[in-house]
């Protein structure tokens, strides 16, 4: 394949979870910040919000990156026009995730590009409430992803990936099945095992429900620990439609919450 920076920026990209002290310069932080705007958008219904109080930050990273969903601020331009907004949630966090997601993956090259390391936060929807409390996020502002940013002390390599085959379809679907259902599921166990992923991290899921776990360390891998996390945790839609509800957005049908009070 073709190799160039933007390219090998990418290609190389892991998660990194030890960082060294230094904070990056406000030059470095202004970059990163501009490299987010200019993410494809719906509305720009991206923001960012940016601490620097690496004693508070997981990993103790020196910049962490809260991407918000923002409809707060299109509210407001549109009313200067004289419109109410009539989309429904639904389709407004459709667009609003869309434009976080890209916001976010700029950051991360940006940031890759200028020699620092990130780990992203998928958990941070989930504690939306106490995040909007804690930055000051008025209604119709969601909090939908943590990035931790800073300069790595650490170099593991990039985490394994799907073959193009099971990734990749020309002109249609083709669903996994058989031996290639089976060939896809060994790549990414056999790349996990190799680099003692789960184990170093201490990462393995316990089971629940009273389930007996004959699984060893020596096998326990990607496609266990994908079972273990989608087939275990969050069964209930209110783990996720009540953060929402709490900064303003509904997705029950039922009454919308910006008409209450």
């Amino acid at each position: 394949m073709i190799s160039n920076p933007v390219i090998d920026a990418m290609m190389n990209r892991k998660s990194i979870r030890r960082f060294t002290e230094e904070m990056p310069s406000d030059e470095i932080v202004e970059t990163l910040v501009r490299a987010g705007q200019q993410a494809p958008f719906a509305a720009q219904l991206g923001s960012l919000v940016v601490s620097r109080d690496a004693s508070r930050h997981p990993f103790h990273a020196p910049l962490l990156f809260t991407v918000l969903v923002d409809v707060c601020r299109l509210e407001a331009v549109i009313g200067a026009h004289g419109w109410s907004w009539v989309t429904s949630d639904a389709a407004t966090l459709l667009f609003g995730l869309q434009d976080a997601c890209y916001m976010t993956e700029n950051v991360i090259i940006a940031a890759e590009s200028l020699g620092l390391g990130s780990c992203l936060l998928g958990g941070t929807a989930f504690r939306a409430k106490a995040i909007a409390e804690e930055q000051g996020l008025p209604p119709r502002v969601f909090p939908f992803v943590r990035l931790a940013v800073g300069y790595p002390d650490e170099d593991p390599p990039p985490r394994p990936r799907y073959p193009r085959s099971a990734s990749c379809y020309e002109g249609r679907y083709v669903a996994l099945e058989g031996d290639a259902l089976c060939a896809a599921m060994r790549v990414m166990d056999d790349g996990y095992l190799a680099q003692d992923y789960y184990r170093r991290l201490n990462a393995r899921i316990p089971l629940e429900d009273g389930r007996e776990d004959t699984v060893p360390d020596a096998s326990y891998s990607w496609t266990e620990h994908m079972g273990r996390k989608w087939g275990q945790w969050l069964r209930d839609a209110e783990d996720l439609l009540g953060p929402l509800r709490a900064c303003g957005f509904d997705l029950s049908g039922g009454r919308d919450p910006r008409d209450e009070g």
